[in-house]
């Protein structure tokens, strides 16, 4: 049985699904958005009638050319589609991993869903701790918190036997064995920006939207390209540090948006815990969190149903500091005036005089707690290697397998449960691909400036100095685990200590965790603190 729910973006007269084809009987649920549907109907000659929308294009698509299709779709999704004529059952997700879907085989029945929660009552599925959660975090690869229970991997497909109920797996792209871009510099911008200018606003709808203007180079390009009648930034009064929005302000008015100032402070922090822990299906890493949350409340209250942000740049370009640390070295990145990332030096520089594998100082600078196994050495390693010696896309694939996860999906359950519709156009695979096929050189050449190529896109693009001549990444970064050693320490002891009275041992070392001193730069606590919060609501829902 397939069922599915429709936001209704592209069409908000369209027939709800799942879809039936009836001259094949394939039958399709769907969950996403597929930009260039209109485009690849007419390559592929599928008629769409009026009324009908990108689901209708799959349909079709898979009932005349079968899974090869995926190749084609330039989007964002999860689909699932019975195919009588193969007796199987086929799932799938996106390249990037943009919309999530889970699954669990038991005795010969697969059961699938986008939420886990819901998987939970197809039988036992016991809380497991998983190693990785206390090391960076998160779960990785195919893992949940549930035994049993898995997350289909990006860009993969699952095909499922109805008769014999025999299961396989297949990888329907990949970034690796991809040609380098080789050009001089000048060559690569240009196609650069016309690739840019091309893609992202392919991913703007029809309808009003709202941009997340953080004032940061990544949101402030696509506040150029897609010009938004509405931006939302979110600052916290007091804390000069992360506050971009001057920029914002001036962001916005070049483009003449609506400009929407979110001021969250420690009191809405713990109002709005139960709710955010709920949307997501379970803790996982992202320090934009709370920050994002808000925004997408705000976003919901003004009646818009889209969100746009800028997720991409930093792991195709080399945007992070960690990445010019692994390429530079951390003394250079110091004395090139990014003396608040002392911190993170610091991971590398007691080792000075020795040679680090560059997969080893990657790891160093991930970790933010114990990795005893070596399990997430082990990770990056392999990760690395599929760039075939390349170091900065070694460096994204790298962060493919560590950091990815939580961030779109954070962005996607926290987008979700305001009926919001979230959409990345970086993500675009044109983009996507053309960002990793570049040399080092053209993503970073100095270590204080990542992100080299979209810096001088957007000076082309006429975007302030103050946004493409940044050294700094802030994104929506929030002060919570600050307030959680100070102003709400005694309210965050009380609501560990509540979830480790029933939490059960596999939960207790990452509870526990939140309970000891931590620094300022250590999310620890807020780790410890959102378990606490999920393991409250999976208790509440357990007992309704």
């Amino acid at each position: 049985m397939l069922a599915m729910n429709t936001l209704l973006i592209v069409d908000p007269q369209a027939m709800p699904g799942p879809y039936l084809d009836r001259e094949t009987g394939v039958l399709l649920a769907f969950n996403g958005e597929i930009y260039n549907y209109r485009q690849q109907a007419t390559a592929w000659g599928i008629p769409l009638a009026a009324g009908e929308t990108d689901a209708h294009f799959v349909l079709r698509a898979w009932a005349k050319i079968g899974p090869s299709c995926l190749d084609g779709l330039d989007g964002m999704f999860a689909l699932a589609v019975y195919d009588p004529r193969a007796g199987k059952l086929f799932l799938a997700r996106d390249r990037l991993g943009e919309k999530p879907l889970h699954w669990r085989l038991d005795g010969g029945r697969l059961a699938f869903a986008s939420e886990v929660i819901t998987l939970t009552g197809y039988g036992p599925a016991p809380l497991v701790l998983r190693p990785e959660v206390l090391a960076i975090e998160t779960p990785v690869g195919a893992d949940t918190p549930f035994q049993g229970i898995q997350l289909l991997a990006p860009a993969t497909l699952l095909a499922f036997d109805t008769a014999t109920g025999s299961l396989d797996q297949t990888t329907w792209w990949s970034l690796t064995n991809r040609q380098p871009f080789e050009s001089t510099y000048a060559e690569a911008l240009a196609k650069f920006s016309v690739v840019l200018a091309e893609q992202a606003p392919l991913r703007a709808p029809a309808c009003d939207f709202a941009l997340l203007l953080s004032g940061g180079l990544d949101s402030s390009v696509l506040a150029y390209l897609l010009r938004p009648p509405v931006c939302v930034t979110v600052r916290y009064p007091g804390q000069d540090r992360l506050d971009e929005s001057v920029i914002a302000t001036r962001v916005a008015a070049d483009i003449g948006a609506e400009l929407i100032v979110v001021e969250p402070d420690p009191i809405d922090f713990t109002k709005v815990l139960p709710h955010m822990m709920s949307a997501l299906d379970y803790p996982m890493g992202n320090a934009s969190t709370f920050s994002e949350h808000m925004a997408y409340r705000k976003i919901a209250d003004l009646g818009l149903k889209v969100a746009v942000g800028g997720l991409g740049p930093d792991e195709f370009l080399m945007g992070y500091v960690r990445h010019s640390m692994v390429l530079f070295g951390p003394d250079a990145v110091l004395a090139a005036g990014m003396d608040a990332y002392k911190p993170l030096a610091a991971k590398l520089l007691h080792t000075a005089g020795e040679s680090l594998e560059p997969a080893e100082a990657v790891t160093r600078l991930v970790l933010r707690g114990p990795d005893p196994e070596r399990r997430i050495r082990d990770l990056i390693a392999t990760a690395m290697e599929k760039a075939g010696g390349d170091l900065a896309r070694g460096l994204t694939h790298a962060d493919l397998a560590t950091a990815w996860r939580p961030l779109v999906m954070t962005s996607d359950k926290l987008a979700s449960a305001y009926a919001l519709e979230r959409r990345s156009p970086y993500l675009a695979r044109d983009l996507v691909e053309l960002a990793y096929r570049l040399p080092v050189k053209h993503k970073i050449a100095h270590p204080a400036e990542g992100k080299r190529i979209l810096r001088d896109a957007a000076k082309a693009l006429g975007l302030p100095r103050e946004v493409w001549g940044s050294r700094d990444k802030l994104g929506f970064a929030s002060p919570v685990p600050a307030w959680l050693n100070g102003k709400l320490a005694g309210w965050a002891d009380a609501q560990i200590h509540t979830a480790l009275a029933e939490a059960p041992a596999a939960m207790r070392p990452l509870l526990e965790g939140g309970l000891k001193q931590a620094g300022r730069f250590d999310r620890t606590r807020m780790q410890a603190l959102m378990a606490a919060a999920w393991f409250c609501d999976q208790t509440v829902r357990a007992a309704a």
